[in-house]
Formats: C-alpha cells, sequence, structure tokens
C-alpha cells in the first residue's frame, strides 16, 4: 500500500476521502478533517496535496488520506479498520517530504503549510496515543482549538436577546453583503491564521453548500450609517447546530455585541428545531471562553496543533 501523491482529486477519488471521513467519524466521533480540508477535496484550485493509501484488496477504497493545504496545518486519518499497521507513519513521511521540498524551493512561502522548515499537523479530538507519538518525534503542541455543545430546546432556555441603542439586527443579504462581511471578517481576525484569510472564492464556497440559509447569518448594524458591527454565522444540518463563524469589528468591541449576536444566532437554531449547538474557540481566546461558558457551552474535545520545526526528525500525530 504506498501512497500515491495528487494536487487535484477524480470525483470517485474524492467520494472515496470523504467515506473514509464519515467511517473514521462513526468511530472516533467529532470532525476527523476540517471543513477547509473537506471543501478541498473536490477544489483543483485549492493548492492543496493530497496523499491517498489504496486498500490491497479494494483499490477503490481509501484507507489512509493525508492534506498539505496552501496555509494552515496539514491533517491526516486512517481507517479504524486499517490502524496499527504503519499507515499513519508512511503518510507523515510524505507529507514531511512535501514539506521539506516546498521550503526549499523559491515559491514556498506561497505553496505551502510549511515554512522555515516547520510542518504543522492537526491531531483532531487531542488524542493521547497522537500526543505520545508526536513527542516522540520532536513535534511539540503550539495550538488548541476547544470544542464546545450546550442543549438546545425546552429543557435548556436561552437568555433573551438585549440589542443596544443605535443597533439593529437583520439577515445576511446576498448580493449586498458579501464585501461588508468579508471586511469585518478581515479586521476580527487580523492574527488569526485562517479565518482572516477568507476571500471572495471561500466565501462563495460557503454560500454554495446546501446547509447555507440567510436567515441563519446574524448581522448587527449601526442604525446611523448601516455600517457592519458583528456578525454571526450559524450552521444547521438536521437537528445539529453551529457557532460557525462570530466577528466583532475591533473598533466596536467592549458593547456586548459578542454576545448579542451569538444569543441572536442561538434563538435562529432553536427555533428550527437543533436540539443542540457546538462551536470551535481558540484555547487562548479568554474572552470567547468566559461568553460560551456563560452561555452553557462545556468542553468536549480539544484539537491540539503540533509543529515540527528545522531538521528534527518529526511523526505527524496520529494512529497508524
Amino acid at each position: 500500500m504506498r501512497p500515491r501523491v495528487l494536487t487535484s482529486l477524480a470525483d470517485g477519488e474524492a467520494a472515496a476521502v470523504e467515506a473514509l471521513v464519515e467511517r473514521a467519524a462513526d468511530a472516533d466521533g467529532g470532525h476527523p478533517l476540517s471543513e477547509a480540508s473537506r471543501l478541498a477535496l473536490r477544489d483543483p484550485a485549492s493548492g492543496a496535496h493530497h496523499v491517498l493509501i489504496a486498500a490491497l484488496d479494494t483499490p477503490a477504497d481509501v484507507v489512509g488520506y493525508a492534506q498539505l493545504p496552501r496555509e494552515g496545518g496539514a491533517e491526516l486519518l486512517v481507517d479504524p479498520a486499517a490502524r496499527r499497521r504503519g499507515l499513519g507513519s508512511s503518510l507523515a513521511e510524505v507529507l514531511e517530504a512535501l514539506a521539506d521540498s516546498a521550503t526549499s524551493s523559491a515559491t514556498s512561502s506561497a505553496t505551502s503549510s510549511a515554512t522555515g522548515g516547520e510542518l504543522a499537523v492537526w491531531a483532531h479530538g487531542g488524542s493521547p496515543a497522537a500526543a505520545a507519538l508526536a513527542r516522540r518525534r520532536g513535534y511539540l503542541p503550539v495550538r488548541e482549538l476547544q470544542h464546545r455543545t450546550r442543549l438546545l430546546g425546552p429543557q435548556a432556555p436561552l437568555p433573551p436577546v438585549e440589542v443596544p441603542d443605535g443597533v439593529v439586527l437583520r439577515c445576511f443579504e446576498v448580493g449586498r453583503d458579501e464585501g461588508a462581511w468579508l471586511a469585518l471578517n478581515a479586521r476580527a481576525f487580523a492574527d488569526h491564521p485562517e479565518q482572516g484569510r477568507w476571500t471572495d472564492a471561500d466565501l462563495a464556497a460557503r454560500l454554495a453548500e446546501p446547509w447555507f440559509d440567510p436567515r441563519g447569518l446574524v448581522l448587527a448594524v449601526d442604525v446611523r450609517d448601516g455600517r457592519l458591527l458583528a456578525s454571526h454565522w450559524t450552521k444547521a444540518e438536521g437537528q445539529a447546530g453551529e457557532v460557525y463563524v462570530v466577528a466583532v469589528d475591533p473598533a466596536a468591541q467592549g458593547r456586548g455585541l459578542g454576545r448579542v449576536v451569538v444569543l441572536a444566532g442561538l434563538h435562529h437554531l432553536d427555533a428550527t428545531g437543533c436540539a443542540s449547538a457546538e462551536l470551535y474557540v481558540e484555547g487562548d481566546n479568554a474572552p470567547a471562553l468566559r461568553l460560551y461558558e456563560r452561555l452553557g457551552f462545556t468542553l468536549d474535545s480539544t484539537d491540539v496543533l503540533y509543529r515540527r520545526g528545522g531538521a528534527q526528525p518529526g511523526l505527524v500525530p496520529a494512529a497508524g
């Protein structure tokens, strides 16, 4: 089972990886592949490198997959039925070779998530086995992303939304609000390694997703000049809701707008029949953590980003 490296996937290959993601999610829970990486499966312009390991008996099935994106941390996963056979290490070696090759080229800063001889890789769920393997091979944890959840419905009533004077809430309007929302997102996440870099294409890809509902993208607008101050983009799939993106203009902070738009979005999810809501929040974002804890969100799991530095031997944290 030798890994193959591709810069784009055929429909059948993308479907096989998506089936692998589903099997891993069923076995491990959570989200074994990020949304950005899932979208890149069917986007030949994403700039990502895809590493596939096919099953010996059924070559159309994928039992190991890794992705090195243009920006951000790499990811990999192994079929639950094929673990402890060295597949994770095989995928890791390919990722490291790709990263080392990219950093030695003149265009590495624009084409790889590895810069300055480093490779960063996500371990979803904070697996103890992944942490042990990472430490043994020279990877260090550099970032934590907490996954938090809370119930919705009559058993978990929400506080009322109290909108401050001078602010009005409305829904996103396709064809009108794209530019203002992207500008707000860039200001709110100016220091964020992924979110603040969204482009027109990134936004268009999300607006085209089957789960997108403009009623679930809440905007807080200044009544005087119509300026966009804050937003909360929710996602609802079946009975599962998500606090997808919350953005507050730095110039409007201190007015409680984060709580206002978060609550407005949660009320929307509640009204659509979602039984629960989930979110991801940076582990070092103390103000956001306090807000979510006060709104009843409890810690479910933690994703950890590990980084390999310089010429240190490395292991991508994965079961394999």
